[in-house]
């Protein structure tokens, strides 16, 4: 979806959405306990016109998570006094400084940010979420919070004014940065596409565990390597969950990443109502990165991508790198992956939109309702291909000499539906914007209704 009107618009279709399998969740009793004075019949609604029914129902999970345990709020304003961030007077002046402040692992912790633009990079949090009751920090993108003003909370980890170099002396084969105390940082703004350098902090002697069990909403990362992600590096295999939801990532590498966890059953990474890009097609860059570290295949998905728009030069998601053994699973639901690479075959040819540098053992990729665009659907190293499923409808636009995968509709006209989450409003036309989509709500309002 376009960045311009994301968190305005809900999921484009009112599929089933996911719900972990062993939470004691069940979507169909939330929504038949939501519309019980609803006339007892089938429902053909237009999605639009139950966008905040879906925006709170879509994830119970969620809002369990979130709201289990009343924990402290905190304030982020560049107008606040900076002082102890319990109120938006006494707000903080940067996001770190709220992180800082939250006081234990017991979860239910929020942070609220002013909409604005904060140069910050490497943001630590020092203390995991709990089970029930995730943190949570989002941007107050509508005003709801009374922040006093709206839009986008961009975290730009270009923008501060640092010297940033690859560390030469770093002991590691993927080396860290280090920051000059001399030197001229005005004269060096501009994306910082530096190893380890990004909005959230990890290295290979750091790991990014703290975000464990917080949810991200409303904020637009950009300016370094990765948008949204997180490495576990020394703690690798250790359990991790997070929920992102209408966010916007934007990386040379990648514009969300999850790496080195292991997911838990009932809480996977889940990243919802997503607009993913990556800036680079050298090494392992996609518009997302995935790598979880299994020692078998799980039965559910390490990370799960639900009405995303996912965008990248050669790959919509790249997978581990070559020689690593362990098992990832991805689902993508209701999902656009773009390639912006149609090469000719003898040019320099897209290697995927999905693409994994592993054995072909070590990959399981479940798509569920999702437009693919690009030279090609799937590709591996020594043309070792993953494995997949395919679940309702799923579409493919390739270069034309290139085979479209069993599962995959062999798309003849160009994509213009999907295309258009790449482009400014100004250039749609207000039919196309504007056009509803029927869906029949997969719940049953008593015994005697069943909706297929």
């Amino acid at each position: 979806m376009k960045v311009s009107d994301l968190a305005n618009r809900q999921s484009w279709t009112l599929l089933r959405p996911y719900v972990p399998p062993h939470s004691g969740l069940d979507f169909a009793d939330a929504c038949v306990h939501t519309l019980a004075p609803v006339k007892e019949t089938s429902l053909l609604i237009l999605a639009a016109a139950l966008s905040s029914f879906m925006s709170s129902a879509a994830n119970p999970a969620v809002e369990t998570q979130s709201a289990a345990r009343p924990g402290l709020l905190l304030h982020v304003s560049k107008l606040g006094d900076n002082t102890d961030g319990r109120s938006w007077r006494t707000a903080f002046q940067t996001i770190q400084a709220a992180l800082e402040a939250v006081p234990d692992d017991l979860g239910g912790h929020r942070i609220i940010i002013r909409p604005d633009t904060y140069a910050e990079a490497n943001l630590d949090s020092k203390h995991k979420g709990a089970a029930g009751a995730y943190n949570v920090i989002e941007g107050d993108w509508d005003g709801r919070f009374g922040s006093g003003a709206k839009g986008w909370v961009v975290i730009d980890s270009g923008a501060p004014r640092v010297v940033v170099r690859t560390n030469p002396k770093a002991a590691t084969g993927n080396p860290t940065f280090m920051i000059l105390t001399n030197g001229n940082p005005d004269a060096e703004t501009g994306l910082k596409s530096v190893d380890w350098w990004g909005p959230w902090r990890c290295d290979p002697a750091y790991s990014a565990d703290g975000w464990d069990r917080w949810v991200f909403r409303r904020l637009y990362c950009t300016g370094s390597e990765g948008g949204v992600g997180w490495d576990m590096t020394c703690h690798e295999g250790v359990e991790f969950s997070a929920i992102v939801e209408d966010c916007v990532g934007l990386g040379r590498f990648a514009g969300a990443c999850v790496m080195a966890h292991v997911g838990r059953p009932a809480e996977p990474v889940v990243f919802r109502r997503c607009y993913f890009m990556c800036l680079d097609v050298w090494g392992d860059a996609g518009a997302v990165y995935v790598r979880a570290h299994n020692k078998r295949m799980p039965s559910t998905p390490d990370a799960v991508f639900e009405d995303c728009t996912l965008i990248g030069p050669d790959n919509a998601l790249q997978v581990g790198y070559p020689k690593f053994e362990g098992y990832t699973r991805v689902l993508f639901r209701n999902s656009r992956l773009i390639v912006m690479n149609f090469s000719q075959p003898h040019g320099t040819p897209a290697t995927g939109a999905v693409y994994s540098d592993l054995a072909g053992k070590f990959l399981h990729v479940d798509f569920e309702d999702c437009t693919v665009m690009g030279y090609k659907v799937l590709g591996a190293r020594d043309d070792d291909l993953f494995s997949y499923t395919t679940k309702g409808t799923n579409r493919a636009y390739v270069q034309y000499r290139q085979a479209v995968p069993k599962g995959f509709e062999r798309l003849r006209f160009w994509p213009v539906e999907t295309f258009n989450e790449l482009l400014p409003p100004r250039f749609q036309s207000s039919a196309a914007a504007t056009k509803p989509r029927l869906t029949k709500l997969p719940v049953a309002l008593s015994p005697s209704e069943r909706t297929p």
